[in-house]
């Protein structure tokens, strides 16, 4: 700019005339700078006040606060603004879901014991207190061996009632389940490997891979949470127990042929082959001799597999 203004001042030229010749644009050569404001200095200060003050509110927002306190301004400068300072929020990174390592492939059960699936629920009493339902299923004959409720349910809890479920129907080749951090748990991951029960993990956001549980939680929720008025814990405990009954023992099942599970399962048990032996069975077996406090021994139905000659 500077030469085309020495050109003009010694040939007496228009700065139409010099523009052309040097190949620069009119409104390159008449711009003239700006000085920034008062009032843009303010206003710039404030944008990056408030975006400090407030670091998790975006650049539509900090207009807004600005618009309020009386000062005009856009959102493309509170934008730019905050852009040039560095006041940008944060992407967000996306959270990883914790995925359990299945022990077994992918099957469907063919058997009676072949197959568990386990599922957490959730509802309300009419008091306002939440409970929590673990639901525990077999799913070739779909019985319902477990609904256990409680305000809360942990890792513990959930493996004392497998104990006690195996205890009463043997033991699972397979359980599946989805990654519920109760599911996932050490606690949980220890017991099944000791159990010799291979985990059969569904992928995250996949709940129809777990796709028995998931229909009988909607059964659970559409024909007891919300037909009945629960008031307290123990009555949603007992309540949903005479459901489970009611569920195995009278209610007919499409897939079933119109069975009902515990009909299905009695008509397989010809069939079926012979449940494993759970820890109960493994004891008495292998421990026949019971010690009294009189110090005698007595061999209470041991019968030895040698004879000694």
């Amino acid at each position: 700019m500077t030469v085309a203004k020495e050109v003009i001042a010694k040939l007496s030229c228009s700065g139409r005339k010099v523009c052309k010749a040097l190949k620069i644009s009119r409104s390159v050569f008449y711009y003239k700078r700006r000085d920034v404001s008062d009032k843009r200095v303010l206003l710039k200060s404030e944008i990056v006040k408030l975006s400090k003050k407030y670091p998790t509110m975006g650049y539509k927002k900090i207009t807004a606060l600005i618009r309020k306190s009386g000062h005009c301004v856009s959102k493309k400068l509170v934008q730019k603004v905050r852009r040039e300072e560095y006041l940008q929020v944060a992407t967000k990174k996306p959270k990883t879901r914790r995925q359990g390592l299945s022990t077994g492939i992918p099957t469907k059960a063919t058997h009676k014991n072949h197959v568990w699936s386990w599922d957490f629920m959730y509802d309300y009493t009419q008091r306002g207190g939440a409970i929590k339902v673990f639901n525990l299923i077999d799913e070739y004959t779909r019985e319902c061996y477990a609904i256990h409720i409680d305000r809360t349910l942990k890792s513990e809890d959930v493996r004392n009632v497998m104990i006690e479920m195996i205890d009463e129907h043997g033991v699972p080749e397979y359980i599946r389940s989805d990654n519920g951090s109760e599911f996932i748990a050490s606690t949980i991951q220890e017991f099944l490997k000791l159990q010799g029960i291979k985990t059969l993990y569904i992928e995250p956001g996949s709940p129809w891979q777990n796709g028995f549980t998931e229909s009988f939680n909607s059964k659970l929720r559409n024909e007891f949470f919300e037909r009945e008025l629960i008031y307290t814990l123990m009555e949603a405990r007992i309540m949903a127990e005479d459901w489970r009954n009611f569920y195995n023992y009278e209610r007919p099942h499409c897939s079933l042929g119109m069975m009902t599970p515990k009909e299905f399962a009695q008509s397989k048990t010809k069939s079926a082959t012979f449940p494993r032996e759970s820890n109960r069975d493994v004891y008495d077996r292998y421990n026949p001799i019971d010690i009294y406090q009189s110090n005698t021994l007595s061999l209470n139905n041991y019968k030895p597999d040698f004879i000694l000659t």
